[in-house]
């Protein structure tokens, strides 16, 4: 927060189920505070069954924008004004902002994960082979942003229909189960799935890990994963599932202000929550 709240103070927050794990509220105040914007942003615990009321709640008050995150980024598309043609094709929406009393949503998660191998591992995807693990809302991000990227995806998922579904409607190059990893050649690997969340796990066998390929991981707790501590082991470059999040609502509050977002006072924030 910029300052002392006021009447003039914006509003804004994140809708999620469960909240308790958030560190959204401590990046975005921290930014606000950064470049002297008068808003407060909250955490709201929203169950699946109260969503819709939580929305008429955010047009009835007045709040600028809202991040959504699970389980809601699907659901919430039917309760909007307006989604854009980006969220629609991805399939999800994780930013509302309120414009003019409409409800209008977008998809930042997209340009979290190509910014986060772009700017952190200096990836160049346009051509690159990459891989991405799972077939759920994080992994319909990276998919897209990587094909609009330029790069030849391949979706691997437990359940190989469901990454064959995510493959056609994306425009990925194929799809199958996480078992084909060990025959595939690939340059940049993401994985979206929740393996080693608070938890010493990976997705992947260690061997299967490509030596001079980037490694990204959408897990973010705890900072380094079994995955990521495996990959500096076999020589790849990884990429933090912080960066992920600091990079997706840096577009969040630059679609809000128009504003350059403070990128390393976010991270510091997201390191300190």
């Amino acid at each position: 927060m910029a300052g002392t709240i006021s009447a003039r103070t914006a509003t804004c927050g994140v809708i999620l189920h469960p909240a308790g794990h958030t560190r959204s509220p401590a990046m975005h105040n921290a930014a606000f505070q950064e470049l002297g914007i008068d808003a407060a942003y909250l955490a709201f615990d929203v169950p699946p069954s109260d969503l819709a009321a939580a929305l008429a709640g955010m047009r009835a008050l007045g709040i600028r924008q809202l991040a959504v995150s699970i389980p809601h980024k699907l659901a919430v598309m039917a309760l909007l004004d307006e989604v854009n043609e980006t969220a629609r094709q991805i399939g999800a929406v994780n930013t509302i902002t309120q414009e003019g009393g409409r409800l209008v949503g977008t998809n930042t998660d997209w340009q979290g994960a190509i910014a986060a191998l772009e700017r952190q591992a200096g990836a160049d995807l346009s051509g690159s082979r990459a891989i991405v693990l799972g077939a759920g809302g994080a992994a319909r991000a990276a998919v897209f942003g990587l094909v609009r990227q330029g790069a030849s995806v391949v979706i691997l998922n437990r359940t190989a229909s469901k990454a064959a579904d995510l493959a056609a409607a994306l425009g990925a190059a194929s799809a199958g189960p996480l078992t084909d990893l060990a025959a595939l050649d690939y340059d940049v690997l993401v994985n979206t799935t929740s393996v080693g969340l608070r938890e010493d796990a990976s997705p992947i066998p260690e061997s299967s890990i490509r030596e001079g390929s980037i490694v990204m991981d959408a897990v973010y707790d705890p900072a380094e994963t079994r995955l990521l501590r495996e990959a500096k082991r076999r020589g790849a470059q990884t990429v933090a599932g912080k960066w992920w999040l600091v990079y997706q609502a840096a577009g969040q509050l630059e679609a809000w202000t128009q504003r350059p977002a403070p990128i390393h006072v976010m991270a510091r924030a997201f390191d300190d929550a």
